[in-house]
């Protein structure tokens, strides 16, 4: 990923150096399980421990000779250890190595990503608990339909991070599996002793059966729930885009002093960074289609999974884990303007209070079809007309007045009548 997606948390995952870290882990691990089933000296095995080391520049050097790289780090790592070297790696294949380490990998993303959810779910519910009762219009198809809160709005949002919490935590442990079965995984070389204790060392479980390979299902469902995570925080920066409009304006992302929205045109504030969020959502998600094309492989295994695996894994976590940090940020500092959602709520008279009038309609003894017809009417003659105004139509209309008294004509345009049940959803998110 380039660096100006690339926060360091995240990104010092996916260096080069963490990835022959967790290589040398696991190849530790596995030494130490040996050492403890006596097929391996103990004094070996300590001393592998206080010399082993790497440097990736060797590493690359030996690799642009032999063309393959866990060779290439086994060779450096023996050029520390010495003759203590010759019980690294025994029994087993480079994909024991490989896989399990990059099941490490995936765990501490995970962790990282779950740190960044519980920031953002925090800055949602404060945000939704400081517009619990603030009225705007809700709206189906684009257009407008009834009123709801602010803070209804983002209950949703919140709702929604829950479960892509849930999802994470469940991924976390799909994904934590290691395998130290050796060639084709039939540990004809290796005991599964061995890789119950490594496992175990690494914080890992057994995978259940795996081939030379731990079966791709794992790491589609991984991109999958990333490509999940970034699609509702894409929901979330469609929706700011939608109405950050000029002919909305109901909230707007943070416009910092000194900050610039066109070369041309001085007076633009333009949702940027929802529309950069945007475009990041599109790449997670075709990333998800290449991690489910990696699921079948050849027989016990092909290495056609690994070339899409070096760029979509580390590719996908970073910009998860961008676009968690910028739309919390954004979510905390973004500007919410309830008069101007007070002025669209009540465009062309409160004609979005059509519903409420025709059920009063009814509930004084018009048959519904009746009431809908007297209603659509005179909220048709509102629409679209600068001088429109349901409101007025309605109080003047004898259809209306000689069932309605004034007061039960107003209050059929009080938005609290709205918000009267939120209260139950607000307490099911603990807003």
């Amino acid at each position: 990923m380039i660096e100006r997606y690339t926060l360091p948390e995240m990104g010092n995952l996916w260096t080069e150096t963490y990835k022959l870290k967790t290589w040398l882990q696991v190849e530790i691990a596995v030494c130490e399980a040996q050492a403890e089933l006596g097929y391996t000296p103990a004094e070996a095995v300590e001393e592998i421990k206080a010399k082993a080391n790497f440097d990736p520049k060797r590493v690359l050097e030996i690799e642009a000779e032999v063309r393959h790289d866990v060779i290439a780090f086994l060779t450096n790592v023996n050029e520390y250890v010495g003759d203590a070297g010759r019980y690294i790696h025994l029994g087993l294949t480079s994909s024991d190595v490989l896989d399990t380490a990059l099941a490490l990998q995936m765990v501490a993303s995970i962790d990282v990503l779950l740190e960044r959810v519980e920031d953002f779910i925090q800055a949602i519910r404060y945000q939704a608990q400081q517009h619990r009762n603030t009225v705007m219009i809700g709206r189906s198809h684009g257009i407008h339909a009834e009123p709801i809160a602010f803070g209804f709005k983002l209950a949703g949002w919140l709702a929604e991070m829950h479960r892509n919490r849930d999802r994470l935590v469940n991924l976390r442990r799909s994904v934590a599996v290691g395998k130290i079965s050796g060639a084709v995984g039939t540990y004809a070389n290796v005991e599964p002793r061995v890789e119950a204790i490594a496992c175990q060392k690494l914080g890992l479980e057994p995978d259940t059966a795996s081939t030379q390979v731990i079966s791709r299902d794992r790491h589609a469902e991984f991109v999958q729930v990333l490509a999940l995570l970034a699609a509702s925080i894409e929901r979330f920066a469609v929706e700011i885009r939608n109405l950050q409009r000029t002919d909305v304006l109901e909230v707007e992302e943070f416009f910092a002093k000194g900050q610039k929205g066109s070369s041309a045109m001085p007076h633009k504030r333009n949702p940027i960074r929802s529309e950069r969020l945007t475009g990041m959502a599109r790449v997670v998600r075709g990333n998800a289609v290449a991690a489910l094309e990696n699921v079948a492989l050849w027989h016990e295994r092909d290495i056609s999974h690994s070339s899409v695996e070096r760029m979509i894994l580390p590719d996908s976590c970073t910009i998860t884990h961008f676009m968690l940090s910028e739309i919390t940020d954004l979510v905390k500092h973004l500007l919410v303007y309830p008069e101007n959602m007070a002025r669209n709520m009540n465009v062309y008279g409160g004609v979005v209070f059509s519903q409420r009038v025709m059920l009063t309609l009814v509930e004084k003894g018009l048959a519904r079809e009746e009431a809908y017809a007297i209603v659509q009417s005179l909220a048709h003659q509102a629409w679209n007309k600068p001088e429109g105004d349901f409101h007025a139509l309605i109080s003047k209309d004898e259809r209306v007045t000689k069932v309605l008294s004034p007061a039960e004509i107003e209050a059929c345009f009080d938005p609290q009548h709205h918000l009267k049940h939120l209260d139950q959803i607000y307490q099911r998110l603990s807003i």
